[in-house]
């Protein structure tokens, strides 16, 4: 990908942020050029190519507007010929728990999006053949954890993609790291933090192996100091 073509996807991505406010257009931005996972998950094709997604502490919603983005690039001929074709946006629900974040995400959702102010253990997880947690579940106590992953289990069933991003509390240094910069970003964002419950990446993929899943796990820090592990978790043998 070169730079140039990136840049094009953050700007069409993070456009809709505009009259959201300065604070909304900087953090999307940010948050999308600086972490890896937003651009992983289009060049590794990791995504069914229709999606129907709930998305589970989402924050301002950035997936749903770069989704948008890749497939308007994409329907341009604008898209890097060595990427799979961006998957097809059919549906998103967003549950954020922060007011301010929702109240962010709302002006800038594309058409048939919807995001909710809502706490994931007990909100509505609608209909999805997608499921996103982005460092989110280490929020709330292992046995609501659980029960968040057994409730998504049973939305996707019986074939369903669950994308499921953790700070690995096997790794040290890093991980303790990336704790303090949890913090802090919200910190920034305007929030305060509680009690973290954290695990190893391998008891995270060992609770969804006993959930019925087909677990992938990689490495998703690259280009920052964490310790961050990107599970990639199937129902039924497919995409999903």
């Amino acid at each position: 990908m070169t730079a140039a073509f990136r840049k094009r996807l953050l700007d069409a991505a993070t456009a809709p942020y505009r009259p959201a406010g300065h604070f909304a257009w900087h953090f999307a931005r940010g948050k999308l050029s600086r972490d890896p996972v937003f651009f992983a998950l289009l060049r590794e094709g990791m995504l069914p190519a229709a999606c129907r997604i709930i998305d589970l502490g989402c924050g301002q919603a950035l997936l749903a507007n770069l989704l948008t983005a890749a497939q308007r690039l994409h329907a341009a001929g604008d898209w890097p010929a060595d990427w799979p074709p961006p998957p097809q946006l059919t549906g998103y629900r967003g549950i954020e728990l922060m007011p301010k974040d929702v109240a962010r995400a709302q002006p800038a959702l594309p058409p048939g999006a919807e995001v909710v102010c809502g706490d994931i253990r007990h909100s509505d997880f609608g209909q999805a053949n997608l499921a996103i947690i982005l460092d989110s579940l280490h929020y709330i106590d292992i046995a609501a954890q659980n029960d968040v992953l057994t409730r998504i289990r049973d939305t996707l069933a019986p074939a369903g993609t669950l994308v499921l991003r953790v700070g690995d509390a096997a790794a040290g240094l890093p991980f303790k790291l990336c704790m303090w910069v949890d913090r802090t970003v919200t910190f920034v964002r305007g929030h305060r933090l509680g009690q973290l419950h954290c695990r190893p990446a391998a008891d995270w993929r060992a609770t969804l192996e006993s959930l019925g899943f087909a677990v992938r796990s990689m490495p998703m820090d690259a280009g920052t100091p964490f310790a961050n592990t990107l599970l990639l978790a199937r129902l039924g043998g497919g995409e999903g």
